[in-house]
């Protein structure tokens, strides 16, 4: 049973003590306060408990869990999605940040055209937190096939409708799950909308798995072939494009 107007925001964490507390605040600054933000920790080693349970003690509305062993993000995004109770789930990874008002108005994009399922534009950032000249721009609908070149929506953008579209449980893979999460939605709702306005600020890691692009490829080939069950010439096509895309940094 979902509550009527609540957001849930999930935000699976792993050694992010340094950033997930301006993430919250973030969360905390939103002009639509109807929220409950569930953190689930992939037993981390370093002081993000510590950093979470100060956020904890003064605001009812953030809910903290820890694995029981470490499991990789799509684990403990799948935990936050169980555990969350509001009608719509958003998004946000622990070193990210919002807009003040990107829940108000993402909600208001959503209800008033009746969509399900969205995103929103987003800007770059440093790891220390400085804004870089680089928008990432919202395709106003991103269907299955488009998602598939290059996935051209922010994670830590998506917002949707759990009334309408139900729960969902992230693939297990180590990295792209995100990706395999909205290509399983896009499976039963047809686009994912976007409001091109910037309302988040993703952060660059030096050290984050996902600047790796040669590390990833293994795994977009497992997201291909194994979770998206596509023919080898249709996942090798798709890594082809996915690499040009990364070498010569369209994206």
């Amino acid at each position: 049973m979902c509550v009527k107007g609540l957001v849930s925001i999930i935000t699976p964490t792993y050694n992010c003590g340094r950033f997930i507390g301006e993430t919250i605040e973030s969360v905390q600054q939103q002009t639509y306060t109807n929220w409950e933000m569930i953190i689930v920790d992939d037993c981390s080693t370093d002081d993000t408990k510590s950093v979470v349970e100060k956020y904890l003690q003064k605001d009812k509305r953030i809910k903290y869990h820890c694995l029981a062993e470490n499991s990789g993000a799509a684990v403990a995004r799948t935990k936050a999605m169980e555990l969350a109770t509001g009608q719509y789930m958003a998004f946000l990874d622990s070193d990210d940040l919002w807009m003040p008002d990107k829940l108000e108005k993402q909600l208001e994009f959503m209800q008033k055209n009746n969509y399900a399922f969205t995103s929103t534009s987003y800007q770059h950032m440093s790891e220390e937190g400085e804004m870089i000249p680089k928008v990432l721009q919202a395709i106003p609908k991103t269907d299955y096939n488009r998602l598939l070149l290059d996935c051209p929506v922010g994670n830590s953008t998506v917002m949707y409708d759990v009334s309408k579209m139900g729960k969902f449980q992230v693939p297990n893979i180590r990295k792209r799950n995100d990706d395999a999460l909205w290509l399983a939605m896009l499976k039963k709702e047809k686009y994912i909308y976007g409001w091109n306005e910037v309302l988040m600020k993703y952060r660059l890691r030096n050290n984050s798995i996902s600047r790796n692009k040669w590390s990833l490829v293994k795994y977009t080939w497992k997201l291909y072939r194994d979770i998206e069950n596509l023919s080898v010439f249709t996942s090798v096509w798709h890594i082809c494009w996915w690499g040009c895309i990364k070498v010569f940094r369209l994206k």
